[in-house]
């Protein structure tokens, strides 16, 4: 076939995947987006998140160029961390998974219509999702 694509050697989605498919980068990424920078405030409403956890998590995004680390004050130490301009590229990404999960989502939270508009629009302000 001439538009068979064989991933052998390299798939650009398998190499994607190295970047984000730890467990929890996801969630953090999506909530950088949505204006949290500090250890603490990723921790919020994930109660099975270790500090342990983040910690490799938040080492690995930076790592991988997702992410910067930069040290607000050394005394107390205080750090925030933001997305480069390589982690900025995922707001699609982040996107489109807020949208397949709404469009199959049975939870009564969402079933009304409107909600799911409301939250679709709130992703693509957030993320400055374009309609190109």
């Amino acid at each position: 076939m001439a538009n068979e694509i064989t991933c052998d050697s390299f798939c650009p989605v398998s190499k994607a995947l190295v970047f984000i498919s730890k467990k929890w980068s996801i969630e953090i990424i999506r909530d950088m987006f949505f204006g949290k920078k500090r250890f603490k405030e990723f921790k919020e409403n994930k109660p099975n998140l270790s500090n342990k956890v983040l910690s490799d998590c938040l080492k690995n995004l930076e790592n991988n160029g997702i992410i910067q680390k930069k040290i607000i004050n050394s005394a107390p130490i205080s750090t925030e961390y933001y997305l480069t301009e390589r982690g900025k590229a995922l707001n699609k990404v982040i996107y489109e998974l807020a949208v397949f999960a709404l469009e199959d989502c049975d939870d009564d939270e969402y079933k009304e219509e409107s909600t799911r508009i409301r939250i679709k629009q709130d992703f693509r302000e957030t993320l400055q999702i374009d309609d190109q």
